[in-house]
């Protein structure tokens, strides 16, 4: 059964290519869903997906890609409502 996050990421997340390796990477795990930056330099994801996968994804949001640097990782569970899209970078 299919689950869901909302996740928040702080720190040196924007300007360094963390949605699109986001995206890279639940696409590498197959899961569904978007990120986008915020105006206040977080980025935000909600993930749909298997619970391994989905704490896998929230692990590799603990790092982000080689130029972020990542201060805090807030990630919410949600019930997962609609199928959402395949994973997709949002503005």
């Amino acid at each position: 059964m299919a689950e869901q996050i909302h996740v928040f990421v702080s720190g040196m997340v924007q300007g360094v290519g963390f949605r699109h390796a986001t995206y890279r990477q639940a696409q590498k795990l197959g899961l569904r869903g978007w990120v986008r930056n915020l105006p206040d330099g977080r980025v935000e994801a909600v993930i749909q997906g298997e619970r391994p996968l989905l704490e896998k994804m929230i692990e590799w949001c603990g790092h982000g890609p080689a130029l972020a640097r990542v201060d805090r990782v807030a990630a919410s569970w949600e019930p997962a409502g609609a199928e959402l899209a395949p994973f997709e970078i949002a503005f």
